[in-house]
């Protein structure tokens, strides 16, 4: 049931307006859900979903994907962590241990800061950028209301996740991230994996949602 249904929203986003950076942020609604797409990762005859992801304050759509394209601060957003994390550990790079550490508070960057080699730090943010503005395209959903917002997304990325028949490409970079739910699920996320799939009632009330 959860790989007919995913073909189903894989194949109703992809039919959506597809973005890539730079992106216009007037077009982009302000609130709603992001559905990422990766270059060389296919499933159900058609670029496969690798992430979804949405916001939690009012109107922040935009500012939410400008953090994961183009703010270079990895503690601002898991995804570019994640993608760090990856590129890394395929590198067999120490400096892995670092970059897992977030210094948003103070307490932390007074104890860790002093181990932090901002020239490092930035080449490492630069290749993060590089790949992020390069490889992903995306889709937009207008959703007003936060509480429809996190019931979709987690619906969404349980179906995903669920899925028997998307599989990430040998050559996926996820493959070599050092967490193992990325690495098994193919999505670029650790949380709302493997939970409660959309039934075919809610693909429904998800269609008109989104439609209105």
């Amino acid at each position: 049931m959860s790989s007919a249904i995913c073909e189903k929203i894989t194949r109703l986003f992809s039919e959506f307006t597809r973005y890539t950076f730079p992106f216009e942020k007037s077009e982009i609604p302000s609130n709603g859900i992001y559905i990422l797409f990766e270059k060389g990762e296919y499933g159900h005859g058609v670029e496969r979903i690798v992430r979804i992801g949405t916001h939690t304050g009012n109107n922040k759509l935009p500012a939410r994907l400008r953090e994961h394209f183009l703010v270079e601060n990895k503690d601002r957003s898991i995804f570019r962590k994640n993608i760090g994390r990856a590129l890394l550990n395929a590198d067999q790079d120490p400096y892995l241990k670092i970059w897992n550490l977030d210094l948003t508070q103070r307490n932390d960057k007074e104890n860790f800061g002093h181990l932090v080699d901002s020239e490092k730090q930035q080449r490492i943010e630069k290749r993060v950028t590089d790949y992020l503005q390069h490889a992903f395209s995306f889709s937009v959903v207008h959703v007003v209301n936060k509480a429809d917002r996190l019931r979709w997304e987690a619906r969404m990325i349980s179906t995903v996740s669920l899925c028997e028949a998307c599989h990430p490409s040998p050559k996926w970079l996820g493959l070599q991230s050092p967490k193992a739910k990325i690495r098994e699920s193919g999505l670029w996320q650790v949380n709302e994996l493997y939970k409660q799939a959309l039934s075919e009632q809610e693909l429904e009330e998800l269609r008109t949602d989104i439609s209105r």
